[in-house]
Order: C-alpha cells, then structure tokens, then sequence
C-alpha cells in the first residue's frame, strides 16, 4: 500500500505518494527529490510549458524500469488541470492533451513519476501554429555532443547570415538542440520545409560530418540534423525537463560561448543541482525563444 501525503502547493491540495521511493538509482535520487526540482524550477520551466500540449514520458520504477509515453491526459487528472484537443495521427482519432500551467499541475504531474516532460512546438489556442523550428543535433556512433556543438555553430552563423537568431540547448542525453524562434504567423509545413532545406543543405556541404538522413548505418561518425520534430503530431523534451539518464540529468539552455568552448564528449552535462544553480547566476536563457519574433526566409529565392 503506497505510503500518502497531502500538501497545499499553488492553493490546492494534492496527495502526493511513494515520496522516499528512489527514481534515479545510482544517485539515490527519490520522488521527492524529482518534486522538489520541478517546484524549484517551475518559475522558468512553466514559462516553456504554459498552454503546450504535453506528452508525458512516466517511469513509475524508477530510470531502470519499463516506462511509456502518456499522450491523452489521463481520466484521473484533477478537474483543474486543462486540456487542448490535438488531431490524432490516426483520422478521426482526436486526443485531449493536458497542459501545465501552474505549480500544482506541475507537482501533480511529477507525483505521476513523469521525469520527462514532452511539448508541441505550438501552443493554445493554434495547435497548427508551431512558434519556433526545432533542430536536434544527433550524434551517430563514433561522434559526440563535441561534433554537435561543430555543427551547432554552423548552424548558428548561417542563421545569423539571414539575420535570424538561434538559441542551444542540450539535449539532456547525448546531443544538442538548436531552437529558432518564430513567434509569427507560419505552418507546420512551413517549418518543416525550411528545416529539411536546410539538413539537405548542411549535408551537401560537410558530407563528412552531417547527415539528413534518420538510417543509423549512415550515421557513424556524423551528426544526424532531425529536422523530422517539427510536425503536428511530433514533441520534443522541453528545456528544464529532467532525462531518465543514470542521473538526473536536465535539458539545459546554454549558451553559444559554452557551445564553443565543447572539447570532450562529457562537456554540457548538467544535473538537476547544476541547473538550479545556474538559473540562480543566469537567469532563463532560454526566455527569449518565447518572445522574439522573425520570419522564415524563402530559402532559394
């Protein structure tokens, strides 16, 4: 019988369970450790999650045990948390999403033992509409988040040459992401097209070094640009989420003098300590891809 305790977090009452059971076993890292990251985080993370449909990644035994995504909100979810229809990738099959909005959505999600934390690209009310391109930066076999941050960097200069700004985050595993924020009218189609143009792109002119396509044999000693995430039905790990890595690792926002400076394939790899305390020092650097606004180029023209 699992062991309960109600708190007050955010003016409502929740009955949290299972506190002392360890999650993250190599660092003895508990339920109530994941619960006290997420409330102590929650002033930036809810920023990033706030009106995204959410696809919970749970791991209710721990890292080591079986895990499972959660796309439709659950039937036991408080009737305070709210939800947003998305389509279905299957016709006619529409899915209720919740979305976190406060503190107390996001302790009740984390109670659910759901450590990672997947969004949309888009938010309510225009699901259609995502708000900035994804660009997962994948190593193959052989190559390392030092080869990510290489291409990272092309990345960011040849955005800067079409005056459009990037900002890095890592992946909170092996790689890196690279986000351009939108925050202006455009499509899923759109972002999707500018994105592979712009894999193809990178692929063509370091051929040794990049690869467009998702084959795992052609990957080896390259990073894999997935351009695949910016689709309707797709999410990516938001920033600030926890990784069911060994440790509690987190997706971080970094900065591009840190992405320079990458020289062993340990580099970036940030704990949840280690991001609390770098919010403490930095702030969100990740704030201004909710808000800066540019448009996407007509590539070719």
């Amino acid at each position: 019988m699992s062991e309960r305790q109600v708190v007050e977090i955010g003016g409502r009452e929740l009955s949290l369970s299972n506190l002392d059971k360890v999650l993250y076993p190599d660092a003895g890292f508990t339920k109530a450790h994941v619960i006290d990251y997420y409330a102590r985080i929650a002033p930036l993370l809810l920023t990033h999650l706030h009106g995204r449909p959410l696809t919970m990644k749970r791991y209710p035994d721990g890292v080591d045990g079986e895990t499972f995504f959660e796309k439709r909100c659950p039937s036991h979810a408080p009737e305070w948390i709210e939800t947003i229809t998305m389509p279905g990738a299957r016709k006619g099959k529409d899915v209720e999403h919740c979305t976190i909005d406060d503190e107390s959505g996001l302790a009740w999600v984390s109670n659910l033992a759901s450590l990672e934390l997947h969004t949309s690209l888009a938010r309510r009310p225009d699901v259609h509409t995502p708000t900035s391109v994804v660009f997962d930066l994948d190593p193959g076999e052989g190559a390392s988040i030092v080869e990510c941050a290489e291409i990272a960097l092309i990345l960011r200069d040849a955005f800067a040459r079409m005056e459009l700004e990037a900002f890095p985050k890592t992946s909170g595993k092996k790689g890196l992401q690279v986000y351009l924020p939108l925050n202006t009218p455009t499509s899923y189609e759109d972002t999707r097209g500018f994105a592979l143009a712009v894999a193809e792109l990178l692929e063509r002119v370091h051929p040794d070094k990049v690869t467009s396509n998702m084959r795992k044999d052609l990957r080896t000693r390259k990073v894999l640009i997935d351009w695949s995430q910016n689709h309707l039905h797709k999410t990516t790990v938001c920033v600030y989420s926890l990784r069911a890595t060994a440790t509690p690792r987190v997706s971080t926002p970094v900065t591009w003098d840190e992405i320079t400076a990458v020289d062993e394939p340990t580099a970036l790899g940030f704990e949840a300590t280690d991001v609390l305390d770098r919010v403490d020092a930095l702030g969100d650097l990740f704030a201004d891809v909710e808000t800066v606004e540019q448009r996407l180029p007509q590539l070719g023209s």
